[in-house]
């Protein structure tokens, strides 16, 4: 069983090679990971610890993970006899002045739930055998859900539609893109993470979800009957944009995001594509074995992005330089654009391969790791701080494109959404098509 490997390496590297080298041939790359890991806004989960039992080391102290538990050379024994008789003393209250019978279960499961809360971590958190599966499924990009893609404001917990998929739900229903979602089954969407929230759309095949959505464009508040079906979502887009540039929206990254992004920058090539923009615009982050594939295939050799543990442990992700591409890169990144988007936008720009146009990145440079339990439950837990290749720690802090501007619409109240109406995307064409 394995925590993460780590290597012993803590010297800081400063990686900057020349742009545009020699392209190599395309290939798919699978990392060799021996720990899934993974990051985002909304956190999809991936099966990190398999089996039972387990024995690894992590930094000076030696971990036994076992079926009914963990021991450590050195615990501080959150379970001691006070707070057991506590829990005791409170059930005791609860069986004889609750004013109706409760679920055992779910109490139960609010105790566990309550230890992880316990951290302080909006990000940990702990599944019940039921939520890791639903977990598990978004990573693969399939899901009994309405088809939108949704992202949180981190200060006011608004949630907006930030894309309407093709032939999904969401878009039989009417609902569109910078629509605000109100609430689902009458309930608040700014009264919970947006994981938490997510939970509320999805669910039985055939079976509806209520929204109350507010839409900015006519300033309306409308309701949505939209009924919940099978989809599955492709996580990247693409097309040919003017001057021979090729255009790439990757929304999440999922496990089947790299061989998505190689298939479409193949077929860009194939059409003459001579530079590239990579929308990241909204993307809440994913996995960071998605993210480093990515990265592997446009960056020439070397660390893509690395993470440091409390024990100073130090993991390096990195290219293997075998292919990397031979074109000028644009970047479009904004405030929603977040942990594995920002590993992303960092490292093109750490290694000066690229321009970064929008807006400042959410500022999330931290890692999650899921460790599936014995009985089908799991919990996740942030185990690393991240780093850009040059060393830069952008938890809370972002990452500052190198051309500032704001998202403007510049079609009219009734046009629908074109590339050549948003003026980020064409700020990236002028500036490739001067380079």
């Amino acid at each position: 069983m394995n925590y993460m490997e780590q290597d012993n390496q803590t010297t800081e590297q400063s990686l900057q090679p020349e742009p545009y080298g020699d392209a190599g041939k395309k290939k798919r790359k699978k990392p060799g990971f021996a720990a899934g890991v993974v990051v985002g806004i909304a956190a999809a989960a991936v099966i990190l610890v398999g089996g039972t039992f387990g024995i690894c080391k992590i930094g000076n102290y030696q971990m036994v993970i076992g079926s009914r538990g963990a021991s450590q050379v050195k615990n501080t024994k959150v379970l001691d006899k006070d707070t057991v008789d506590k829990v005791d003393e409170l059930t005791n209250y609860m069986d004889l002045y609750y004013y109706e019978d409760y679920d055992v279960q779910d109490v139960q499961d609010g105790l566990l739930e309550g230890v992880v809360s316990g951290l302080g971590d909006k990000y940990s958190a702990y599944y019940t055998a039921e939520e890791y599966k639903e977990q598990q499924l978004s990573t693969s990009g399939t899901y009994y859900g309405i088809g939108a893609a949704l992202a949180q404001d981190k200060d006011t917990m608004q949630v907006t539609i930030t894309k309407i998929y093709e032939g999904t739900p969401s878009e039989e229903a009417g609902l569109k893109k910078d629509d605000v979602i109100v609430s689902a089954d009458g309930t608040d969407a700014t009264s919970m993470e947006l994981t938490d929230f997510v939970k509320l759309i999805r669910g039985e095949e055939g079976t509806t979800v209520h929204l109350e959505v507010y839409r900015p464009s006519t300033e309306e508040t409308l309701e949505f009957d939209v009924e919940r079906k099978n989809v599955e979502l492709p996580s990247v887009s693409s097309q040919m944009l003017a001057n021979n540039i090729g255009y790439i929206q990757i929304s999440e990254f999922q496990s089947k995001t790299a061989e998505q992004f190689e298939s479409a920058l193949s077929s860009l090539q194939d059409q003459g594509a001579q530079s590239l923009i990579v929308d990241v615009r909204g993307n809440g982050g994913g996995l960071v074995d998605s993210v480093v594939a990515i990265l592997d295939d446009i960056l020439p050799e070397g660390t893509v992005v690395y993470t440091e543990d409390k024990y100073g442990n130090r993991q390096d992700y990195t290219s293997s330089g075998d292919t990397y591409l031979d074109m000028p890169i644009a970047v479009l990144v904004d405030q929603n654009s977040a942990s594995a988007s920002e590993i992303f936008a960092g490292a093109i720009k750490d290694y000066n391969y690229g321009t970064l146009i929008g807006t400042k990145t959410f500022g999330k440079g931290i890692v999650q790791t899921v460790f599936s339990l014995p009985e089908g439950d799991a919990i996740k837990i942030t185990t690393a701080k991240y780093f850009t290749p040059n060393g830069n720690y952008i938890h809370g802090v972002g990452i500052e494109p190198d051309i500032e501007l704001e998202y403007q619409f510049m079609g009219g109240e009734n046009d629908e959404y074109s590339v050549d109406l948003d003026n980020q995307i064409q700020k990236a064409i002028e500036v490739l098509s001067n380079q």
